[in-house]
């Protein structure tokens, strides 16, 4: 038998580097698809993609990377694709929950104001010998709050009724209201 020449290797073609990038920015963008920044990569995928396809094409088998055009336009469109369908759906879910915390940060600041106008009419009523009957003024609860009276805002845009010592404050906005306290000393507010 003869001896067989050995087998040499064809020269690597050399990789088109808008292959390369088509493929690792189309990878990010399947990746960062979750976050909603998918599209920022997806598109440079895209048209490095199809740029790294013509230039193939041109080099008449010169430059190679067409399996990393392709993955990159692969990726990147499929990427553009599901960015069109979850990025609303997510939009749709998350808005909601957005809005309602918002609400519930807005209520709870108002509860916080109420408390320190009960505590302020708490502490005038010790300090001034007053009577569970007596209705006192913002002017007069003012040295006991860390602000003016004036200054206690409702985050959306309710007004505040002192009441009498023996009742709790109150907020126009119907939600807005101070847990009633248990025991006898004290008259629950009834609307």
């Amino acid at each position: 038998m003869a001896d067989v020449p050995p087998v040499v290797p064809a020269a690597a073609l050399p990789t088109s580097r808008l292959a390369l990038w088509s493929l690792v920015l189309g990878c990010l963008a399947v990746a960062l698809l979750i976050v909603c920044v998918g599209p920022v990569f997806a598109i440079p995928a895209v048209v490095c993609g199809h740029m790294a396809f013509g230039r193939i094409k041109r080099s008449n088998g010169l430059l190679g990377g067409e399996g990393m055009a392709l993955a990159g336009l692969i990726t990147g469109y499929v990427s553009l694709g599901l960015s069109v369908i979850l990025i609303p759906l997510l939009g749709a879910i998350a808005l909601p929950n957005f809005v309602k915390a918002r609400h519930t940060a807005q209520q709870n600041a108002c509860i916080n104001n109420l408390r320190m106008i009960d505590g302020a009419k708490q502490s005038l009523a010790l300090e001034k010998s007053k009577t569970a009957d007596d209705e006192p003024t913002g002017s007069e609860l003012t040295p006991y709050l860390r602000m003016s009276f004036n200054q206690l805002r409702c985050p959306e845009g309710g007004t505040y009724a002192i009441g009498k010592i023996g009742r709790l404050p109150t907020c126009s906005i119907p939600n807005h209201r101070l847990p009633a306290p248990s025991g006898p000393d004290f008259q629950a507010e009834t609307q």
